[in-house]
């Protein structure tokens, strides 16, 4: 099974337009385009009757005493923990590509809609991890369902990775229901996976981090 990206390269840097948040030299951040990236597939394995797939964040602090604080560094040997910005489930196997901006363009405040896909049947998002991040601000709390993406804290040390995975599956229906999250979609999975393929994408929110051509590459 082969997977790829017209959008970022595998193990380079996502461009800004695909994440939740730029570079801000005054305020640390601002809003960005927030578009789904360009995925494709194929060769999927004999038996394939779905896919899904996860994007998660594998270097989110474990602990958020440092996260976002004037003259304080998230330090790099913290441990860290998975942050989910996108669940995607009942993908039928005709289905090759996801082009750039299909399922996400623009940040929505309190959330889009879900679990079903507007305009795609069968389709199905699950909550992304923004869902709890927000909850106590009253002005973007709400159910995130679907692709929000890269919004990594502006002090970080480490440069976050972001894993977009496919999965092919032996079943039509992933059996989760209502508003089903990445872990529990990554339980209901079990035993059912032919085969997953990864792409890892760069990104930062910290300057003293990021490389010359941060942000650059035009959206696929």
């Amino acid at each position: 099974m082969k997977f790829w990206s017209d959008s970022f390269s595998d193990g380079a840097y996502i461009p800004s337009p695909f994440a939740f948040c730029i570079i801000d030299p005054t305020s640390h951040v601002g809003l960005s385009a927030n578009r789904n990236p360009h995925l494709a597939w194929q060769d999927l394995p004999a038996g394939t009757r779905s896919l899904a797939i996860i994007c998660h964040d594998m270097d989110v602090p474990s602990r958020g005493d440092d996260v976002n604080q004037e003259g304080r560094t998230i330090p790099a040997e913290l441990p860290r923990v998975d942050f989910f910005h996108w669940t995607l489930i009942d993908l039928p196997v005709s289905t090759t590509q996801i082009a750039a901006g299909a399922f996400a363009d623009g940040v929505v405040a309190h959330g889009k809609s879900g679990p079903e896909v507007a305009g795609h049947a069968g389709l199905r998002h699950g909550l992304n991890d923004y869902t709890g991040w927000f909850a106590a601000d009253p002005a973007m709390q709400g159910q995130y369902f679907g692709y929000d993406g890269p919004c990594p804290p502006w002090n970080d040390a480490v440069i976050h990775r972001y894993a977009f995975t496919l999965y092919a599956l032996d079943v039509p229906r992933c059996a989760v229901e209502g508003g089903f999250t990445g872990p529990e979609v990554r339980q209901a999975m079990t035993g059912h996976i032919l085969a997953q393929e990864m792409l890892i994408g760069l990104y930062t929110l910290n300057p003293f981090l990021a490389e010359p051509q941060y942000g650059s590459a035009a959206p696929a």
